[in-house]
């Protein structure tokens, strides 16, 4: 199974898992033209995505998603509330309604090969989830925009080979950065974002000796570094009541506007 993030960052999130037989997105929040050049990268094109995993209705994470399942008429799969706002999404354009399939939090569905779950999460969305995906003994997942963890994710992330996970911000930058002080409180509320810190306190909570790699995505533009976030999550793990190290795993950002080397489990 192959984990590889397309693009990810707050301007946009689109992420590939597959195997040999199945090949999914999880969100569509780039232009289908980078979608395109990002699966070329890939050795795939629309053609093979048998499924589109959506995880809330936000532009950063449906901006292409009409374009692309339109052209190749792939199944978008997302919640009830999540496929409501969609179709009150204007900028989606005329998705046909056919294509939209409910999953629901905790109930597992199969596309060919693949076995997923969605996964509750906490956000400022219609009904938003992250999404962990199994290829028999082989489990990863893609699990962004949480304003807060609790002993629920933590069980929900424990086991996973390879994840990706979002690091959105560094709390200092985005206290004494250019955004007005609602947007500053929303991102640090319990339905905003992950800071750095945090990404690293759920990490120490969920690691384990066969843990392949960590991508850490959904990276602020304005208040984060890839840089930044690297050395905050390693500084978290190496510092937390957990007996490894940041180097026992390869740990890895995600990157805003290419394909980041995909990750083999």
């Amino acid at each position: 199974m192959r984990l590889c993030s397309i693009a990810s960052g707050s301007s946009g999130n689109c992420i590939y898992v597959g195997s040999e037989a199945a090949h999914l997105l999880v969100d569509v929040g780039i232009s289908g033209k980078k979608t395109e050049k990002g699966l070329k990268e890939l050795d795939l094109t629309g053609r093979d995505i048998d499924g589109i995993l959506i995880t809330h209705e936000h532009a950063d994470h449906i901006q292409g998603l009409g374009v692309i399942a339109r052209k190749y008429e792939i199944p978008i799969y997302a919640t009830a509330g999540t496929i409501e706002a969609m179709k009150n999404c204007a900028g989606l354009g005329n998705v046909d309604h056919g294509l939209y399939h409910e999953v629901k939090e905790d109930q597992k569905f199969i596309i060919k090969d693949l076995t997923v779950n969605p996964m509750r999460i906490s956000h400022d969305a219609a009904q938003p989830v992250a999404y962990r995906i199994a290829y028999g003994s082989k489990r990863v997942a893609v699990c962004t925009d949480l304003g807060v963890y609790n002993d629920y994710t933590v069980e929900c992330l424990k086991g996973m080979d390879a994840l990706l996970l979002e690091s959105n911000h560094d709390v200092n930058m985005l206290q004494v950065g250019p955004y007005p002080y609602y947007l500053k409180q929303r991102i640090l509320g319990d339905r905003g974002h992950l800071s750095n810190e945090n990404t690293g306190k759920l990490l120490c909570r969920i690691l384990h000796d066969k843990m392949k790699a960590v991508l850490l995505g959904h990276l602020s533009k304005e208040n984060n570094l890839p840089e930044l976030a690297y050395e905050s999550v390693r500084m978290e793990i190496n510092m937390g009541d957990t007996p490894y190290k940041a180097g026992d795993f390869d740990i890895r950002v995600a990157r805003r506007n290419e394909v980041t080397p995909a990750v083999i489990v």
